[in-house]
């Protein structure tokens, strides 16, 4: 039986990573930080869950906190490292720029530092379509370069990403970078469009639409994402011998470390999304038209052909079908 480590199993990705991963019957520990940055009883309902399965332990701290991490991976002693853990939002990065240097640069690199001494089977962490910045290029794909980040939370990721590449050149460390799209689902964080749309209609008040609504998203339902990651476990990279890099393989030539999109590989007009909430729910939305945000892009759109090639396997489900599931938990969690 496998042990994997999986920091911010609080967290919505976390969460629905740690339920697949026991019911596979892996072990599992939980690190999560409990923060307040959305409301905490959320991310307690789900710990609670977790708990439920005899396979699942945890441990609540910060990643900055050096001592408890490597205290607590060096008892569980794990095989893989799953680094979902972050200061999220890019929103948030404009007000709080420092706490996602703490989190996503300093905690990043105390995790990399037990995959290292540890000598994990495979690191594996969580970048984000946001490092892919002003390209316009679409569908994004993962060879090409992402210099361009517009936020604060962006570029936190991308150094994720850049530390990532070094440790596993230096310590010849297993490493795969997922970049995710605009993930969503049941269980979703506050913050997110989904749910701030769902409960802004639900109860009659105005839902801010930026850019005019001319934004395109490649929409993510997160059981889907989950089992990519499931997969990708087991696709573990390794330094090519001569160098060279099969065509479309985003593998580094001179280290074990590859990066993944992790995507529905389909362009949503915001405006479609946003009719097939109001249509699940039977309701219409009082729309306030914004111009852009600071730090937005007006399209996500990911290129999914290698975890497509990695793990024969790729996103698909429907927004409409997720949506449904999304206003269905929704309506029984909060009870409206």
């Amino acid at each position: 039986m496998q042990k994997i480590l999986i920091t911010g199993t609080a967290g919505f990705i976390g969460f629905h990573l740690a339920k697949l991963l026991l019911a596979e019957g892996f072990r599992v520990h939980g690190f999560d930080g409990m923060t307040d940055y959305y409301d905490v009883a959320l991310k307690q309902r789900r710990h609670q869950m977790l708990l439920q399965h005899p396979g699942f332990s945890t441990t609540e701290g910060m990643l900055e906190d050096q001592q408890l991490f490597d205290k607590m991976a060096d008892e569980f002693a794990p095989d893989v490292i799953i680094h979902l853990a972050a200061q999220a939002g890019v929103r948030y990065s404009l007000e709080n720029p420092r706490a996602y240097l703490d989190s996503n640069v300093i905690g990043t690199f105390n995790v990399m530092e037990v995959a290292r001494r540890l000598q994990v089977k495979h690191l594996m962490m969580a970048s984000t379509s946001s490092v892919y910045g002003a390209n316009e290029d679409m569908p994004f794909d993962e060879t090409e370069k992402a210099d361009t980040q517009l936020t604060i939370y962006a570029a936190t990721k991308k150094a994720g990403e850049s530390m990532g590449h070094a440790y596993a050149h230096l310590w010849d460390l297993p490493t795969t970078m997922f970049r995710f799209f605009t993930v969503y689902g049941p269980w979703g964080r506050p913050d997110m469009a989904l749910f701030k749309f769902v409960d802004a209609i639900i109860d009659g008040r105005p839902i801010d639409i930026y850019n005019q609504g001319n934004m395109y998203r490649d929409f993510t339902y997160v059981e889907d994402l989950v089992r990519g990651i499931r997969l990708l476990m087991d696709a573990i990279p390794e330094r090519p011998a001569d160098g060279q890099v099969p065509t479309g393989d985003s593998l580094s030539p001179v280290a074990p470390y590859r990066v993944v999109n992790i995507g529905n590989s389909e362009k949503v007009r915001l405006m479609d999304f946003i009719e097939a909430i109001e249509d699940c729910l039977g309701q219409k939305a009082i729309r306030n038209y914004m111009p852009m945000q600071m730090g937005d892009v007006p399209a996500t759109w990911a290129n999914a052909e290698l975890l497509k090639t990695l793990t024969g396997y790729r996103p698909e489900t429907k927004t409409r079908d997720g949506i449904a599931k999304f206003v269905e938990w929704f309506r029984d969690y909060h009870g409206k």
